[in-house]
């Protein structure tokens, strides 16, 4: 273990520390920093790490990298922000290789706004670091802004490489932009001389299949010039499913099976279309994997369950919540109640939205934290539509900015009450008497944002001749592979 002892020494430059004695309190710290690291305890790891620079010690580089992967793993970002301010303290010029590290770490705490300022400021960038930040934005929710830096890194003269267009083809997948994704997945042998691998091929068909194109996907998949693998056809299978496609489904899970029995569960070896809805009913209980969220609150992570009242400050939440429920009714709140499924009546369905575990998270953030600051909520499973439509009047209501993170989507909302990732039409509260002129209205502001949005859209093609071809983008496929195709 490689320490430096020397309080009030200059800044080392990374590798040039000072080994500690075996024997050392020091040593036994920096032991026991190391085991916290690999068992993902963030929060003690740090307190040792405040305890060691109270002793000046300074950490080895290689501890700092754990503790980074160990902060973006939990999303710990306010451990991460004291990580990232102990490491440029301690070594303040850092490697490109370091500098990912950073962007890697925050990017999975869910904060690309961070993410960006060590970006902006890197002295130096390799195609990891855009690949990074590309990839990143896209996953948090921020599609449009992943290919707006991709924009900008061709602008910049560079020259991606394999790795990076997996990321842009994932993101174009995220936004559901086929037309540029399959611009893209042309341009990269036409512009850039790269052969597309197996990876490449699977974003295309996940950014088919998620848009509902299954036929054009499995067309795809036909003209090929690889054989496509278990992955290939297991996206193929995931998005028929979604789209209600079981014969297609069905299809493909039998040559999953063909390729690797192991790669199925039992619901896919039965086969997609079940023999008696009652036992699906039942096995889908068994296996009901039960609704969490996850709140940090002073460097303390909570969990919380819908309906869960052990809560220490149980009282304090709930009175929160009904208070913010007359506020939001009056600001022309409708409580969605269809999302109840409990055979109550009204008032008990309305009882039962309160206390949604996403619902009680946010209470606890609003009590728990410190005026004007964001409140980020990470659920495992999929936000219903009663939570997340309140979203934006709870956040004009209380004047934060609300970031809430689920297994498919993310959603930040600010003071002015919008969500940042809802569509271009204004959502409507459910029960809303909506006069002509209005609808006419929001059919006018619609069209309006269309037309920027293809204005917007159209400096990203290379030349003439691409912006000609995008006039329908399945002519792209059909040329892609005209003398290349394979027959089965």
């Amino acid at each position: 273990m490689m320490v430096d002892s020397h309080a009030g020494s200059e800044s080392k430059s990374e590798g040039q520390f000072i080994e500690a004695s075996e024997n050392s309190p020091s040593s036994s710290s920096l032991e026991e920093l190391d085991r916290f690291c690999k068992e993902g305890k963030v929060k003690e790891a740090v307190d040792i790490l405040g305890q060691l620079e109270m002793q000046h010690v300074h950490v080895d580089l290689h501890l700092y990298l754990q503790l980074m992967q160990a902060c973006g793993e939990a999303k710990a970002l306010e451990e991460a922000k004291v990580v990232h301010d102990n490491i440029t303290r301690l070594l303040p010029t850092l490697n490109v290789s370091t500098h990912n590290k950073i962007l890697e770490m925050y990017s999975k705490c869910g904060s690309m706004d961070n993410a960006f300022l060590v970006f902006n400021k890197m002295p130096n960038r390799n195609l990891t670091s855009w690949d990074i930040m590309i990839t990143w934005f896209a996953k948090n929710g921020l599609g449009e802004d992943a290919i707006d830096l991709f924009t900008q890194f061709k602008k910049a003269g560079l020259k991606p490489d394999g790795q990076l267009f997996i990321g842009v083809l994932y993101t174009c997948s995220v936004v559901g932009d086929i037309n540029e994704g399959l611009l893209h997945f042309e341009s990269m042998g036409k512009d850039y001389a790269i052969v597309p691998n197996m990876d490449h091929y699977v974003n295309v068909i996940d950014m088919l299949g998620s848009t509902g194109y299954l036929d054009e996907a499995l067309e795809f998949i036909e003209k090929m010039p690889l054989e496509p693998n278990v992955d290939v056809w297991k996206t193929l299978m995931n998005h028929c499913r979604v789209h209600g496609q079981l014969e297609l489904g069905d299809q493909c899970a039998e040559l999953i099976e063909q390729l690797d029995p192991s790669c199925l569960d039992e619901q896919s070896k039965a086969g997609l279309i079940p023999v008696k809805e009652s036992d699906l009913v039942k096995e889908k209980e068994k296996k009901k994997i039960a609704a969490q969220n996850l709140l940090e609150v002073r460097r303390q992570v909570h969990e919380y369950r819908a309906g869960d009242k052990s809560h220490p400050e149980n009282i304090e939440i709930y009175a929160q919540l009904r208070g913010l429920r007359e506020q939001m009714k009056e600001a022309g709140y409708i409580p969605e109640t269809r999302f109840v499924l409990h055979d109550i009546d009204q008032e008990g369905k309305e009882d039962a939205l309160l206390a949604h575990s996403e619902r009680l998270a946010l209470a606890h953030g609003l009590i728990s934290s410190s005026a004007r600051s964001t409140i980020r909520v990470i659920k495992n499973l999929r936000v219903c539509g009663d939570c997340h439509n309140p979203l934006k009047i709870i956040s004009k209501i209380v004047g934060r900015e609300l970031i809430m993170r689920d297994a498919k989507s993310y959603s930040i909302c600010r003071e002015i009450g919008v969500c940042k990732y809802d569509s271009a039409v204004p959502t409507l509260l459910p029960g809303a008497l909506i006069s002509f002129e209005f609808l006419m209205l929001s059919v006018l502001l619609f069209f309006i944002a269309c037309v920027c949005e293809m204005i917007h859209k159209t400096p990203r093609l290379a030349n003439a001749q691409e912006i000609k071809s995008t006039s329908n983008p399945w002519d792209i496929l059909e040329n892609m592979f005209k003398h290349n195709q394979r027959v089965y």
